[in-house]
């Protein structure tokens, strides 16, 4: 074995190592494609990413720095599966080995994310994540299953203490990280669930842990434990994380809380609230007290003012009376004159309209209306023989008869008929000649067209 006292020239301090180990890094792989799972991504105001790229066995630290971030388009996720061209150095100050990243390709959904979500969906298609029982508030007793010695415990206790001090807390330690974790974690849970003190109605459950990366909570994606939180007779919170992470334990609990102080927070109330919320409901009771007294106050003086002797209301009441019986002469007297005044113009409406005065005013119209009828009837009349006389004539000027006296006659069958033409009769058919004075009987001996111009020889019949 090497002294180096023996050798002072090859004594290395600390950061002379840190520079050769990188050195020799650098120099003997160079810049490399390595594939891997992101996981516990983290932005910080720098703009630079830092990550850890890890498969099955191991995983190393990485680093984006920020001139090149700008140019990576592939979103960077706990779980995705990237391929990444880096140069692999060492961090001096730290020692830590590292990647110098220089781009990042997306290669495929991390295999522990898929895994994860398979998980998620098939326990919520059994229902595993339908618990939604309400919680105690306050609740009488809280079971808190968390580490002793973790930040998440120290939040809890010190919101309780803060908003409500009341509440009794009982602390079951159990590990929240690795792989003893959930079993644990279950195991408490059970011991729980057979206590028969703790009441259902009163007592909560809360497990709860800090934050950190997805394989530092990923004991509370364990399907077991959220099995057992469905079952659990006892209402859970589960609080894991930060705002960001969502574990199965989280769904399968009554509810659910992004931090440990947010669940101590919707666990009890505010003590400070509810003295505050106290205080002005003292301010407004004594104010509505102090209201009510005012009125009763008043209220009592009014009546008191209203009090008065017997003597004084006997009086107050003769006033009145003799108030109303002047009221009442007045009004009577004012009655009787508005009835005679209305009495009086009746009377003249009256006389205006008597039954005599227009019952000779109809006689007039009556002997006037005669009168008229009388002319009217004689104009009628008239008019009437006019026009009879002068219908007379016109009948007169076209009477058949007239035609007969100038020598003519009118020929009819045995129908009825009058004939106009030769052609309507027949020889030895009876007809009938109607004169202006007298009827013949004849019978056609023979019929011939008007153009023959011959005479017919009729012989009257039975001649």
């Amino acid at each position: 074995m090497l002294d180096p006292s023996d050798d002072p020239q090859h004594v290395l301090s600390v950061s002379d190592l840190n520079l050769r180990a990188r050195q020799a890094l650098e120099a003997d792989l160079g810049e490399q494609w390595i594939e891997g799972e992101l996981s516990g991504v983290s932005r910080p105001a720098s703009g630079h990413v830092y990550f850890t790229l890890k498969d099955e066995r191991a995983q190393v630290k990485a680093v984006l720095f920020r001139t090149r971030a700008r140019f990576v388009s592939t979103p960077m996720r706990d779980g995705d599966l990237v391929r990444v061209r880096a140069r692999v150095s060492l961090f001096e100050p730290r020692g830590d080995y590292q990647l110098i990243v220089e781009a990042v390709q997306a290669a495929g959904a991390g295999a522990l994310l898929a895994a994860l979500e398979a998980l998620k969906t098939r326990l919520a298609n059994e229902g595993v994540f339908t618990n939604a029982r309400p919680l105690a508030y306050p609740p009488r007793h809280l079971l808190v299953l968390s580490s002793a010695t973790g930040a998440a415990l120290r939040d809890v206790l010190a919101v309780l203490s803060k908003r409500w001090p009341l509440t009794t807390v009982t602390l079951i330690a159990v590990p929240v990280q690795g792989a003893e974790a959930a079993p644990a974690i279950i195991a408490a849970l059970g011991l729980l669930n057979r206590q028969p003190a703790l009441d259902p109605a009163q007592d909560v459950v809360l497990i709860t842990r800090g934050g950190g990366s997805l394989e530092d909570l990923w004991a509370f994606n364990d399907e077991h434990l959220a099995r057992a939180i469905h079952h659990s007779r006892l209402p859970v919170m589960s609080a894991v994380g930060h705002e960001t992470d969502q574990s199965l334990s989280d769904l399968a609990a009554d509810a659910s809380a992004p931090t440990p102080s947010a669940a101590a927070e919707r666990l009890v109330p505010s003590k400070q609230e509810l003295v505050s919320q106290l205080g002005q409901l003292e301010g407004r009771l004594k104010g509505a007290q102090l209201r009510h007294l005012q009125r009763e106050g008043q209220r009592l003086d009014h009546l008191r003012a209203r009090l008065r002797h017997p003597g004084e209301a006997i009086v107050r009441q003769r006033q009145t009376l003799d108030q109303l019986r002047s009221r009442m002469a007045r009004a009577m007297a004012g009655r009787m004159n508005g009835e005679q005044q209305r009495y009086l113009d009746l009377t003249r409406r009256l006389a205006l309209r008597s039954p005599q005065r227009a019952l000779a005013e109809h006689h007039k119209q009556l002997a006037d209306l005669k009168r008229r009828l009388v002319a009217a009837q004689h104009q009628q009349l008239t008019r009437q023989r006019q026009r009879l006389s002068a219908t007379v004539r016109e009948l007169q000027a076209v009477s058949p008869l007239a035609v007969l006296a100038r020598g003519y006659s009118i020929l009819t069958n045995p129908r009825g008929e009058a004939l106009t033409q030769a052609s309507q009769t027949h020889a030895g058919e009876h007809l009938q000649a109607r004169l202006q004075e007298g009827v013949l009987h004849l019978e056609v001996i023979d019929t011939a067209p008007a153009s023959e111009r011959s005479p017919t020889v009729i012989d009257p019949a039975g001649s």
